[in-house]
């Protein structure tokens, strides 16, 4: 813009110099499109718009689609566009910058997908636009949208059956024992016997059939599952897929737990988060949707580390729990240390089940008695054994 207000300038004076009109008319033509150039560029900025829109939150193997937003609010078209968008490596192949011509009161979708491989927290963006007038006497005018973040959920294995062990007493999963019942499963009403709770009583049910009927309730049992995760890299054979299995056998349990029996379920794991550092997290048992979001949100972003003692994170557990709690302590080395954790853990109340994550060579010693065993080599073992 400075060089050709200099331009200008020079022109003037050598139409005044010379005095000759037809150089007067050419700088009032030059200035005519230098005032109608900062007009323009001066429109273009207050109506360029620009937004991105996508869902946050996917899981593994999922599609996710984004789409860019780039209208034009003003009357005055806007000659030419160019946007670059920044995407992380991990989840597409950079993408190629756009050149877009808006007309007035005009707005453009830029779509793009991508396949979610691997959980983690990824940057999308920023997204960088330029524009200016036709000419290009005007600088030009850029916009910047910033970063927003995709999160993207370990995979989830469907499980059928979910055989952990249990202590509690109290009612809410299936069981064959009528000696608990789930107050909230009706199974179906029966005649009023003597001694029956009034609260029992199926009042809609006995007014249709002309008699007292009380409710029969589903037997159940209750279990307060924790899950413990070593995320200690030297505690794993194959570090990257075997951590990624494991990160996958605790969210599939939560999941489960949570969705399908409707019990309690909560997260112990101590782990490095990127640009954060070690954290620990130790979420308390629970049997919410938003308690599951938020164990998957952990697991989506956890990144193993070398040298985190997990047994003592064990140590640490056992005394926020209560009595008859069932721990799932998922790891990849099975040590006497170990062992001879479990061991304690039984003797102090607690039920106790170990999945072993690609372990080594089974040690040579005798397994802790009443303690539940599993071991997973791949996805299909976390459907099969579990």
């Amino acid at each position: 813009m400075g060089a050709f207000v200099a331009f200008l300038l020079i022109l003037l004076v050598v139409a005044v110099t010379l005095r000759i009109d037809f150089f007067f008319t050419i700088v009032y033509l030059f200035a005519g499109v230098y005032v109608l150039s900062r007009f323009w560029s001066q429109r273009i900025k207050k109506s360029l718009h620009v937004q991105r829109t996508f869902i946050d939150h996917v899981f593994s193997g999922d599609t996710a689609s984004v789409d860019l937003v780039i209208g034009n609010t003003g009357w005055l078209p806007i000659p030419w566009i160019v946007a670059t968008e920044s995407v992380s490596p991990e989840l597409s192949p950079p993408l190629s910058s756009e050149l877009l011509r808006l007309r007035g009161n005009e707005q453009r979708h830029i779509p793009y997908s991508f396949t979610c491989r691997r959980r983690g927290y990824y940057p999308l963006g920023p997204l960088k636009v330029a524009t200016g007038d036709l000419l290009g006497i005007m600088p030009r005018i850029t916009q910047q949208l910033d970063q927003q973040f995709l999160t993207v959920y370990p995979k989830i294995v469907p499980l059928e059956h979910l055989g952990l062990p249990t202590r509690s007493p109290l009612a809410v999963l299936p069981s064959r024992s009528p000696l608990f019942e789930d107050t909230s499963r009706i199974m179906g009403v029966r005649s009023y016997q003597p001694g029956d709770s009034q609260r029992r009583i199926h009042w809609t049910a006995s007014a249709n059939a002309g008699e007292l009927l009380v409710k029969r309730y589903q037997p159940a049992i209750a279990r307060e599952t924790l899950i413990c995760l070593d995320l200690n890299s030297d505690h794993y054979t194959q570090r990257y897929g075997s951590t990624e299995l494991a990160i996958i056998v605790a969210a599939s349990i939560a999941y489960h737990v949570i969705v399908r029996e409707r019990q309690a379920v909560g997260l112990a794991t101590e782990a490095i988060i990127p640009a954060s550092g070690i954290q620990r997290f130790s979420l308390s048992p629970r049997q919410k949707r938003a308690h599951l979001t938020q164990i998957l949100e952990v697991l989506a972003r956890v990144q193993t580390t070398p040298g985190i003692p997990f047994l003592e994170l064990l140590r640490r557990e056992q005394a926020r729990l209560a009595w008859g709690a069932t721990m799932t302590i998922i790891t990849g080395r099975e040590d006497q240390g170990l062992l001879d954790m479990l061991i304690g853990l039984r003797r102090v109340g607690f039920a106790v089940a170990l999945i072993l994550v690609q372990p080594e060579r089974p040690l040579d010693v005798p397994k802790p008695r009443g303690t539940t065993i599993y071991r997973v080599w791949n996805e299909q073992d976390v459907e099969a054994s579990l």
